[in-house]
């Protein structure tokens, strides 16, 4: 209970002695709270001891990161946190499991942790009645098997699952409403057609992944952006821009590209189509002789 609105911990070793202590939260004035690199050396205590006296914290952000924190609680009550940030922990597929009073929650962020199933990771936000963006990047995620539901927050407009183990059967499990979608850097060889409705996808990063073409956009209708970079594309398919008609930035570079007709028909049909190409070297622009 004092004048302080932010407040940051940095390189902190708690030594022993993390005893069971009730505060009240009300008429605090804390607004943030930074914490990082926090060292705790007493095994023998409660974990729920320690992590309510974050969860219950009457404060809009919070920041715990690069601690090895294993677990947080669901706040005991309506909660005010619009922002929370845990990179680099050792959270898992555990936390804030039917957790309902995070409805204010806007941005989590969750980048290198050990959460490992996409469908968890779903249902888990589906409490989060305003949470806009979520960042799963950097994790052990997968979601092999096809046909298992999931139940993402349908405010959610911005998902990074990029750095993961995720394979083709990502598309059966994605939030609807999504805008700004990363795949980049996980084992995705195709985009199944007809298997997901993102009728509000305007950006997808497919870059670093095991893509041989460009993926159509049937279920994309609303695509702008794509990076297909640091895939396995040697001849990219011409009929790309009648699937993805409002595409208007493509970045290709850093493919196997063969030099052929088909591959001179693509670049002069996006040239013609008004968007803009990124990363073709000029080595692949082919000549063909006379005749």
């Amino acid at each position: 209970h004092s004048s302080v609105e932010y407040f940051n911990i940095n390189n902190v070793t708690q030594l022993s002695d993390i005893e069971r202590y009730n505060f009240d939260y009300s008429g605090t004035s804390m607004k943030a709270l930074t914490m990082k690199k926090i060292i705790i050396t007493d095994m023998y205590f409660s974990q729920d001891d320690l992590y309510k006296i974050f969860a219950d914290m009457n404060i809009t952000d919070m920041t715990i990161a690069d601690s090895e924190m294993i677990h947080m609680l669901c706040p005991s009550s309506k909660s005010s946190f619009r922002y929370l940030n845990f990179l680099k922990n050792d959270l898992t597929d555990f936390l804030f499991r039917k957790c309902d009073n995070l409805a204010q929650l806007e941005t989590l962020i969750l980048q290198k942790n050990k959460f490992e199933s996409l469908r968890k990771v779903s249902f888990m936000t589906s409490h989060m009645k305003s949470l806009t963006y979520l960042d799963m990047s950097n994790n052990l995620l997968r979601h092999d098997r096809a046909g298992v539901q999931c139940q993402w927050a349908e405010s959610l407009a911005e998902l990074d699952l990029s750095s993961n183990q995720l394979v083709d059967a990502v598309f059966e499990c994605l939030p609807a409403n999504v805008q700004k979608l990363s795949l980049r850097n996980n084992q995705i060889s195709n985009v199944p057609s007809g298997v997901a409705e993102l009728k509000s996808l305007e950006e997808l990063n497919l870059a670093l992944n095991r893509l041989a073409d460009l993926p159509g956009c049937g279920g994309f209708t609303s695509l702008q952006f794509l990076n297909v970079e640091m895939n396995s594309i040697l001849t990219p398919s011409a009929d790309f821009f009648q699937s993805c008609p409002r595409v208007r930035e493509l970045q290709a570079g850093h493919n196997p590209f063969q030099c052929s007709c088909e591959l001179q028909a693509f670049i002069r049909l996006e040239r013609r189509s008004g968007g803009k190409l990124f990363g073709w070297p000029a080595a692949y622009v082919c000549e063909y002789p006379e005749g």
